[in-house]
């Protein structure tokens, strides 16, 4: 635990700012510009959304939307067919199930179509603060392999590994100096590792292995 720490100490002192990068007022803004952020950049999200929230601004306007229009606006974010069927069924449940309003419980978010764990870490972390997994993204999913936090390519196994690894009280912040450090220095294709903080621990980088943590037993 203790290089781990010191990687993410460093990563914070980088990126003091660093915050989740969809635009949203509100828990259903941010959960449907996260729904659309799949396989897409946050940038383009943004793009997007403006028009989505003006014309459909609730969940019981989602709801009713027709779904040939829904597939209009966010076709630009890509494999726009399925993320308006998800936005339309995620916006139905929020009205039949939970009045319209965004549910804190994870049990509650993952019943609604289109929202996994990373989804449901997001809206969690960011609207409440509430620290329940670590949002495994691409970037997160990249870092963490290269740093040699974790073997997995399964995002639900590198989350626990990351788990397993830091303290809840890491697990919000972890996520969005992660995803800040993959944009800026650790990209996929051409990571500039002679300009990252925390290169000389960084086993892809010519650093020490690390052995990722094992995964923390459970009782009951």
């Amino acid at each position: 635990m203790a290089a781990a720490g010191s990687v993410l100490a460093t990563l914070e002192a980088r990126y003091p700012g660093a915050e989740c990068a969809l635009h949203h007022r509100n828990a259903f803004e941010l959960l449907a510009a996260t729904i659309l952020s799949a396989q897409c950049t946050d940038a383009r999200v943004n793009q997007v959304t403006p028009a989505l929230f003006e014309r459909w601004p609730t969940p019981h306007a989602l709801a009713r939307a027709s779904l040939r229009e829904l597939e209009a606006v966010v076709r630009p974010t890509g494999f726009f067919r399925n993320k308006a069927r998800n936005l339309q069924g995620m916006a139905q449940r929020l009205v039949e199930a939970y009045g319209g309003e965004v549910p804190e419980a994870m049990a509650d978010l993952l019943t609604l179509p289109g929202v996994a764990r990373k989804t449901a870490n997001v809206v969690r972390g960011v609207v409440w603060g509430l620290a329940g997994g670590v949002v495994v993204d691409t970037h997160v999913g990249r870092l963490a392999r290269r740093l040699g936090w974790t073997r997995h390519e399964d995002p639900v196994k590198v989350e626990q590994d990351l788990m397993a690894l830091f303290p809840s009280t890491a697990w919000i912040g972890l996520s969005h100096v992660l995803i800040q450090h993959g944009r800026d220095l650790c990209r996929a294709r051409a990571p500039r590792c002679s300009g990252c903080p925390v290169a000389a621990q960084c086993p892809a980088a010519g650093g020490p292995p690390q052995r990722p943590a094992r995964p923390r037993r459970t009782t009951g």
